[in-house]
């Protein structure tokens, strides 16, 4: 079975003989995917009137178990923006009514960002959603394929993950 990457490394090793373009053969596949992965998410997110940032985190604060609420810095890392950023995005939620804000018992000055039942109701059904578009693109790989490139992923990912800032 060939695809629209063979046709393009094919093409490459014509034109330019002399450059090893095999890394083309992984990654032009990884960004492609990417960009149908992005397209299915944001069709799941969409059924929900979410945009991908807001499900991002809503998921954040569900993933936090009860009672749902982690602080701005919290959020901040896990969602990898800047403090202004995630400043109007709580604010655009909180307008919504799927999050809200509330003192801090251990910080006077500093404040907790708090799922609304309605923002863990939006959370779950749009997961549910990403989860059937993720199996979809998935497809016809055995579990035992898709443990094995789980794990190759990881060997790519990992080390960006471990980078500061």
């Amino acid at each position: 079975m060939e695809d629209e990457v063979d046709r393009l490394v094919a093409a490459w090793r014509r034109e330019r003989p002399d450059l090893d373009v095999e890394p083309l053969e992984v990654l032009s596949r990884v960004s492609r995917l990417a960009r149908h992965l992005d397209r299915a998410r944001r069709l799941a997110f969409s059924e929900h009137n979410l945009e991908p940032w807001e499900f991002d985190v809503l998921t954040a604060l569900r993933r936090a178990g009860t009672p749902y609420q982690l602080s701005p810095g919290q959020l901040l890392t896990q969602t990898l923006v800047t403090s202004g950023t995630m400043t109007n995005r709580i604010d655009r939620l909180a307008k919504k009514g799927l999050v809200e804000r509330l003192p801090d018992p251990s910080d006077r000055r500093g404040v907790l960002v708090r799922l609304t039942d309605e923002g863990r109701d939006r959370a779950d059904q749009s997961l549910a959603g990403l989860l059937a578009q993720e199996r979809a693109i998935l497809g016809e790989l055995s579990r035992a394929q898709r443990t094995e490139l789980a794990a190759l992923l990881r060997q790519l990912t990992a080390p960006f993950d471990n980078i500061p800032g």
